[in-house]
């Protein structure tokens, strides 16, 4: 007897095919039959009549690593029917954080992971594996490992070359993170300290990987005026490695770079593919971005941490220096230049003198100060320690369909966890922004196709080979909607709003989601390499 016969569903195996109509049948955590099984016996019966059943979605690229441990983690990715998530991306892992530069790390991260939760400390991936397995799941949870946070770890932000020793005990660190179950590896080449590197610096930082399969996921070290330029080096990269590279949040920011770099980019990825490298992309299905605040800055400010960069921005010539750079700059990520003051908005804020400026632009802030915008941005960093986020809106939506539309491309949402503060929506919604937005209103992807990049797609790059896919055999993680039904409910207002339309979300053969409503169950698992 089966634990769960759903019944008349228009099935969507996870491989781009169109739907066909059946029956799935589930026992023990897989599915064990798809076809007409209307004669066969199970505990539980779903009639899925007019309803779409696809694999659970998959978003292999979030920043939910401490928050994790807050309550109710997952409700908000359940209701838009994510049932695997991978965590510590863009370099910026909240394990390992060991040594005597840990507490800048912490601090660090914090705009993007939110603060660790109080009596949690992760001095080894291993570390964080054990405490995050403890923790009841409401879905499936895995890992990258941060080389950011290696590099910190063994020679805090500071913008020296390694030395032998700590390009060493960098090795050593990544060796143990592998080891210690990390899905792959995440680069944050836009972040200090990694924004440091050399290319060639780089290559020997990541030597243990060559040949290795590991997947190295990266964000750029550029994604405005040098994007292309940054795009060809981490081909560069990929080739030298010889193991699976994936370009996290495709995009070209500012007006000048729109329907330009994108189509260039597309072509590099594409011929490299041709010539035998492992080279892909994902893309986030919204125009607005949300990270540091301070990564408008010029990133050599970011040496030594942001204690020194606090100090920097309070120093009359360090001011007049960024300034200068802001002004002209494009050998950086120069986003206020690109894309104006009107559209960085200040997210998470902790000082109660700056909380009603939560969610308002420099611009305003700055018109509301009667000041300057640089001096208000300036202000405002020094003032909160420079741990602050945005919301930056720097890409343009053709350029988005034209990413979804490649054939070596996944969604992801980039979402980011402050612990307070304004949001950004694709926390809430992001699926549901991709299936709303560029399927039903726009037909940008057909619904298998959405579905594909929704599932099949990221498990594959990470060798998921039970997941992303309706087959038998495979982990019964399954989402059941009506097309139609499906919305984003958040906004940028308002963003801590659950997406609509989610009629069941099965995880591990168990529903978290039944009739639209929680159940209770927490039935994921930690996700190990």
């Amino acid at each position: 007897m089966f634990d769960w016969l759903i019944s008349n569903a228009m099935i969507l195996d996870g491989s781009g095919a169109p739907a066909f109509s059946g029956d799935v049948a589930l026992a023990g955590g897989s599915i064990a039959a798809v076809g007409k099984l209307t004669d066969r016996e199970a505990c539980h019966v779903l009639d899925a009549h007019g309803k779409t059943l696809t694999p659970g979605f998959i978003d292999i690229h979030r920043h939910g690593d401490a928050a994790l441990f807050r309550p109710n983690y997952g409700k908000a990715e359940l209701k838009q029917g994510l049932t695997t998530v991978l965590n510590g991306n863009c370099g910026l892992s909240a394990a390992p954080v060991c040594g005597s530069h840990a507490p800048e790390i912490l601090r660090y991260l914090s705009p993007i992971t939110g603060a660790m939760p109080d009596g949690r400390e992760f001095f080894s991936l291993a570390d964080y594996v054990r405490q995050a397995s403890e923790v009841p799941l409401l879905l499936n949870v895995g890992m990258l490992v941060g080389a950011g946070v290696l590099r910190a770890d063994v020679a805090g932000y500071a913008d020296a070359p390694l030395d032998s020793a700590q390009l060493h005990a960098l090795h050593h660190l990544l060796e143990q993170a592998l080891s210690d179950g990390a899905m792959g590896v995440s680069l944050g080449l836009g972040y200090a300290p990694e924004g440091f590197y050399t290319a060639k610096q780089l290559l020997a930082a990541l030597s243990p990987l060559k040949n290795s399969g590991t997947v190295v996921t990266v964000h750029m070290r550029q994604e405005g005026d040098g994007v292309v330029d940054a795009l060809r080096e981490m081909i560069t990269v990929a080739r030298a490695l010889q193991t699976p590279v994936e370009i996290s949040h495709l995009k070209a920011i500012g007006k000048r770079n729109w329907r330009a770099a994108v189509p260039e980019m597309l072509r590099l990825i594409d011929e490299a593919r041709a010539d035998g490298v492992d080279v892909r992309c994902d893309v986030y299905p919204y125009t607005a971005g949300s990270t540091q605040l301070i990564h408008v800055l010029p990133p050599e400010m970011q040496a030594g941490g942001l204690a020194a960069l606090t100090a920097r921005l309070q120093n009359p010539a360090d001011r007049a220096r960024m300034r200068r750079r802001m002004e002209s700059g494009t050998d950086f990520e120069n986003i206020t230049l690109l894309s104006g003051f009107e559209n960085v908005l200040a997210g998470s804020l902790h000082q109660m003198e700056n909380r009603e400026y939560e969610g308002k632009s420099i611009a305003e802030i700055a018109h509301l100060q009667g000041k300057d915008p640089y001096d208000a941005l300036f202000d405002l960093l020094a003032s909160e320690g420079c741990t602050v986020s945005m919301i930056d809106f720097i890409a343009a939506e053709e350029d988005i369909a034209q990413i979804l539309r490649a054939p070596f491309s996944s969604v992801i949402s980039d979402a980011t966890y402050p612990t307070d503060g304004q949001l950004h929506p694709r926390v809430y919604g992001m699926t549901s922004h991709l299936l709303e937005r560029f399927v039903r209103e726009s037909g940008v992807l057909s619904l298998p196709e959405a579905v594909n990049r929704l599932t099949r797609r990221p498990a594959e790059l990470f060798g998921l080979a039970k997941k992303g896919r309706i087959e038998v055999g495979a982990d019964a993680d399954l989402c059941l909607f009506d097309p139609a039904a499906i919305h984003e409910a958040g906004t940028y207002a308002d963003p801590r709003q659950y997406a609509e339309g989610m009629d069941a979300v099965f995880v591990g053969g168990a529903p978290a989601i039944r009739d639209g409503a929680f159940t209770g169950l927490a039935n994921g698992s930690y996700l190990k390499r």
